[in-house]
């Protein structure tokens, strides 16, 4: 079942569940992708929701699609030994099993409630595609690492990457360490005439940190500033390993949470993510890729957030809604588009649960429940662009698509 950008109602929603406000009872109107009423009215066809709880769709701020190929490949490994094992794969990697892989990654994401994602890999002409088949929200573009391609040929593949209804352009730039001065200089060119914002891994270990301090006399995160990169158009993803001036310089950036692969891949780093809100920070949160998770469920991803911030700092500052606020309104602040909080005018991006499964079910632990509780299992359905798309039809598509993982393998 799918429906197309036309008007229907989601009749009498058990709840509607935004970080900071709930609704119990009502309908939502939507109508060409936009949520044109909250209330009592119905307009076209009308869906019953009075088994579902409404929530904002969930954005992935960062994560590599094509690496469900490679889940469960070299696992149990520290950052460096990993990453090295997994670039000696990628230079062979075949382009079909690549497409394959960010295709089943996407079905993954649509069926446990994302409704956008930020990737990086090297098949930016696949993810556009694939998004437009799929109707999800992808931002993605050509990765600068230096040891694979020549930062110029990036450059230029990267001015020829155009927008569609369901994908955006981005700048991928691996990390600072995989990388010359003068590709990120490039980077920030790009930045300035293409109006496109820089995605890159940074912070994320201390051997890292230690390294560029050597290398260039500051710390990674003052040295992008030194650079003139950090601005409203830049997402630094992991940021473990930041000094409290460095917090400082990101009152105008985004910085993506990725709690699970940080403590898989032993990155031992203690994100601060109470005083980085505390000072306006935009925090995201990302799943990073299927190799390093190996999930791509930001459910899942919500708790764990909670729960590493809690082990590292030994309190209770970081909530639940902390957490559901950082999956969804700003995640979509990161995309520059008006969603993540279900209200009149915003897109309809929206996500549907099974309120049956969710128990006990009383108002004042919806949140906890979503956070704590809840797992991509409980998607019933989920609306992109005012479309929607059923569970069940999603899953039968994901296992077609499992099939020909063996059949590319074997050939």
């Amino acid at each position: 079942m799918e429906i197309y950008n036309n008007t229907y109602t989601l009749k009498n929603c058990r709840f509607i569940v935004n970080y900071d406000s709930i609704i119990e009872n009502s309908n939502i109107v939507i109508q060409d992708g936009i949520i044109k009423n909250i209330g009592k009215e119905v307009e076209g066809d009308e869906i019953d929701c009075s088994d579902f709880i409404v929530i904002p769709g969930l954005v992935n701020a960062h994560t590599h699609t094509p690496m469900s190929i490679l889940r469960g490949y070299y696992d149990d490994a520290e950052l460096s030994e990993w990453l090295n094992k997994m670039w000696e794969f990628e230079k062979n990697f075949d382009r079909k099993l690549m497409r394959l892989g960010s295709e089943i990654s996407i079905l993954e994401m649509l069926i446990n409630g994302t409704t956008a994602f930020v990737d990086m890999y090297f098949n930016p002409l696949d993810v556009k595609e694939l998004a437009e088949i799929y109707k999800i929200r992808a931002f993605a573009g050509f990765t600068f690492l230096d040891s694979l391609n020549d930062p110029y040929f990036i450059d230029k593949l990267q001015r020829n990457l155009t927008p569609t209804i369901y994908f955006k352009p981005i700048i991928n730039v691996h990390s600072i360490y995989a990388v010359s001065e003068n590709t990120l200089k490039l980077a920030k060119q790009l930045q300035e005439e293409l109006n496109e914002w820089v995605h890159i891994h940074v912070s994320e270990t201390r051997k890292e940190i230690y390294e560029i301090k050597k290398k260039y006399g500051v710390f990674p995160i003052e040295y992008l500033n030194k650079l003139g990169l950090l601005n409203r158009k830049i997402q630094l993803v992991h940021v473990g390993w930041i000094s409290s001036w460095e917090i400082d310089l990101l009152k105008n950036v985004t910085v993506t949470y990725c709690p699970t692969s940080n403590m898989k891949l032993a990155t031992g780093s203690a994100f601060p993510l109470y005083d980085m809100f505390n000072k306006g920070v935009n925090i995201t949160l990302g799943t990073d890729g299927p190799a390093s998770n190996n999930s791509l469920d930001l459910f899942i991803e919500m708790k764990y957030g909670v729960l590493l911030q809690r082990q590292m700092y030994w309190n209770t500052d970081v909530k639940a809604w902390h957490l559901f606020k950082i999956a969804t309104l700003n995640g979509y602040k990161l995309l520059d588009l008006p969603g993540g909080y279900v209200k009149e005018g915003n897109i309809a991006d929206l996500v549907l649960l099974d309120k049956n499964k969710i128990y006990p079910l009383f108002r004042d632990r919806l949140l906890s429940h979503l956070v704590y509780y809840v797992t991509g299992n409980l998607v019933k359905g989920i609306i992109v662009n005012g479309v929607l798309r059923l569970r069940k039809e999603l899953e039968n598509l994901l296992l077609e698509k499992i099939t020909q993982i063996y059949e590319l393998l074997n050939s």
